[in-house]
């Protein structure tokens, strides 16, 4: 059978698998990629600008065609090299970076736009129920050039959600906003998804975003996935040298390891997060490394630099040839030039 899915609450409401899509003989540009998105799940595609995120997302909304690969939404075959539904029978919505609003028409105008399932007659009345959730039913006269960003953001979300799609997809949407309201904005957002038990997913090359915004992220990177997890899960235990410097500022170094979970470092032994064997690549964040005053005979390091921001101090250390970055509270006051020692506060992770 072509569909070999049942709709079923049980079901992903969302799942690709080795979906693979080429422009040129340049090689793929979504390579194999599989994942799934859960019901009432926000899911990221975190990656650097040309990894192949926003191109997976067309794909699944069926502005592009895959080469190779299927995508199923709820249960049912929507995409692959036998079948193929248009992008208006998928009931899918989707949020595009620059909101894409019509601008002669108002915000309650441009709600209704896409109800064509509802009579004419009722589509006001739909559309306004559907503003207020978002917050906006008394901007509802306004063209989207008397809207901020920030309410052209919700509109535009309102408008996606109001025909009552399967799932929402959400390329860069934040990314034209100013930092403050990028941040309530954001906050709007999820609420309102969750609010109506939505699903969907983000594309962002913000990692701050991705982790504060999504239930799971997908890193991705040169077309492919590279981790799947939770946003403390892909922070706190990448698995690749590219998550972890990717989703932040890490610390890198190699070590012998003996099969067991320690590693002698130049700067003490070091726990690690799994039994290991041989050279091995370990990530420990700024935040898991302490340091303390060092008295002149012990073997220390040397502060080479401070940032001060605010509600913690990065500190730059430099120990025998290697540089190390450490984050602290606000209360550890050392000075650059002055004599530290390092001691790991939490496990390092050993790298693929």
């Amino acid at each position: 059978m072509e569909n070999c899915f049942i709709a079923h609450m049980d079901l992903p409401i969302l799942h690709i698998n080795a979906l693979k899509k080429s422009f040129d003989t340049s090689g793929p540009v979504v390579d194999g990629v599989s994942f799934s998105v859960e019901r009432n799940e926000i899911f990221a595609l975190l990656g650097p600008s040309g990894c192949g995120k926003t191109t997976t997302l067309r794909l699944i909304a069926g502005f592009e065609y895959a080469d190779n690969g299927e995508v199923f939404l709820d249960g049912e075959l929507v995409e692959s090299k036998r079948k193929r539904v248009v992008p208006q029978k998928r009931e899918i919505g989707f949020v595009f970076q620059d909101y894409a609003l019509f601008p002669h028409m108002t915000a309650l105008e441009n709600v209704a736009f896409g109800l064509r399932d509802i009579p004419k007659h009722k589509r006001p009345v739909f559309a306004e129920e559907v503003l207020c959730r978002t917050g906006m039913e008394k901007f509802k006269d306004r063209s989207p050039d008397e809207l901020s960003g920030g309410q052209q953001q919700r509109v535009a979300l309102a408008r996606a959600i109001a025909p009552q799609p399967r799932l929402i997809l959400m390329d860069e949407p934040f990314s034209g906003l100013d930092a403050m309201l990028r941040d309530t904005t954001r906050k709007e957002v999820r609420t309102i998804l969750k609010k109506a038990g939505m699903s969907a997913i983000l594309v962002t090359h913000d990692q701050e975003e991705a982790l504060s915004f999504a239930d799971r992220v997908a890193v991705m990177n040169n077309g492919q996935i590279e981790q799947i997890g939770t946003p403390e899960e892909v922070y706190y235990q990448p698995k690749t040298q590219f998550v972890a410097q990717f989703l932040g500022r890490t610390n890198l170094f190699r070590a012998h390891a003996d099969g067991t979970k320690e590693v002698d470092t130049s700067f003490g032994r070091v726990s690690l997060n799994k039994e290991s064997s041989g050279l091995v690549l370990c990530s420990i964040r700024p935040e898991h490394l302490g340091i303390e005053q060092a008295d002149q005979e012990e073997e220390c390091g040397i502060i080479i630099g401070r940032e001060f921001r605010g509600h913690d101090i990065t500190y730059h250390v430099l120990f025998r040839g290697d540089k190390y970055i450490i984050h602290t509270d606000n209360r550890q006051l050392f000075d650059v030039n002055q004599k530290v020692k390092m001691k790991p506060l939490e496990p390092a992770v050993v790298l693929e």
